[in-house]
């Protein structure tokens, strides 16, 4: 057996809120047989299989009574170059912002909007992560999972996952694949997405006019790290609530109520509000009750400033939520998973 089993486990150092709860058994895999020895493992305690990454989409509310197995497989390879575009895998368990600068040193372009996001390669297509306009499904190519449920390798293109905002297939079938390898299509050539104010205002404040893909790394690095708190400092998830999605009718009634509500138009004729103005209009912002609060700087988050349990993270969630359907009647969805 090659798996290092841990029984009664913290799981303090690996969830970003650094909650301090335990599981029955703990490992991290870095192979595929490793994955597979722990689902023989699970099987063999009778307890189910809880995958992890880097943990920062997470809420632990209690001790987790299953196996809980972390993915910490590595590696990098290019798989395709035709001297523009470049198709890049990465292991499930690789850093997300480390995979971001290895491209970068290697003069692609296509991730560099998604700097600084916390967490891993395999948990990215999960959410289906997104900042700054860009979104993990504009540069995918495809994934290899594995099915829990027979134990056999799939390989999914990018029609296969069901994209949406921080929505996928895998997240719908919550539990049943575990993802092992994403692919992504990167350019030699320099194509930026520049649409969001902060970032051209940040160039600009930089003196840099014809910014490469690094120079938008770098200036999205700077504005992610002064809007939200370290995880390392001030235990954290990111952005906790997703930014709701409206009628237009509904987006109307509210702006004339609220002039200064933030509205996003999209293309099936709904409007994304920003969950972070509405909570912030509600009062909510700085808000701390002993170590569970919401960051002084930026109302999506949620701290813990030290020992907050999982459940007084959660109940102040649900607090926030029904102040702002209650206020707005839009109702807000937690971003992180919770157990």
């Amino acid at each position: 057996m090659s798996l290092d089993l841990q029984v009664n486990a913290s799981l303090k150092p690996f969830n970003s809120f650094g909650v301090d709860v335990k599981a029955s058994l703990f490992a991290q895999a870095h192979s595929d047989a490793d994955v597979r020895e722990a689902l023989l493992c699970a099987v063999e305690h009778q307890l189910p299989l809880l995958v992890i990454g880097g943990g920062s989409n997470l809420l632990l509310t209690g001790d987790v009574s299953a196996l809980v197995l972390r993915m910490a497989s590595r590696g990098i390879r290019l798989l395709e170059d035709d001297g523009d575009r470049v198709i890049v895998e990465a292991e499930a368990g690789e850093v997300w912002h480390a995979f971001v600068l290895w491209t970068l040193e290697q003069g692609l372009s296509g991730l560099e909007n998604l700097s600084l996001i916390p967490g891993t390669v395999g948990a990215a297509p999960m959410q289906n992560i997104g900042a700054y306009g860009i979104e993990i499904k504009d540069v995918f190519v495809g994934l290899t999972a594995l099915d829990r449920q027979t134990g056999e390798l799939r390989e999914f293109s990018l029609a296969e996952c069901n994209f949406a905002y921080r929505d996928s297939l895998f997240k719908q079938q919550a539990g049943r694949w575990l993802i092992l390898r994403v692919r992504f299509a990167l350019s030699r050539a320099t194509r930026l997405h520049l649409e969001y104010g902060p970032v051209r205002q940040r160039l600009a404040e930089q003196g840099i006019e014809q910014p490469t893909a690094s120079d938008v790394s770098r200036a999205i690095s700077s504005i992610r790290s002064e809007k939200l708190p370290d995880p390392a400092v001030l235990g954290n998830a990111g952005s906790f609530f997703k930014n709701p999605l409206v009628s237009a009718a509904q987006a109307d009634e509210l702006k004339l109520a609220h002039p200064g509500l933030i509205g996003y138009p999209q293309a099936d004729g709904q409007v994304k509000l920003a969950a972070g103005w509405l909570i912030e209009a509600a009062g909510w912002k700085g808000f701390r009750e002993a170590d569970a609060g919401v960051h002084r700087l930026q109302s999506l988050v949620l701290v813990n400033h030290g020992s907050a349990t999982g459940l007084e993270l959660l109940a102040l969630a649900q607090r926030i939520q029904a102040d702002i359907q209650q206020r707005f009647a839009v109702q807000l969805e937690m971003e992180p998973n919770v157990y």
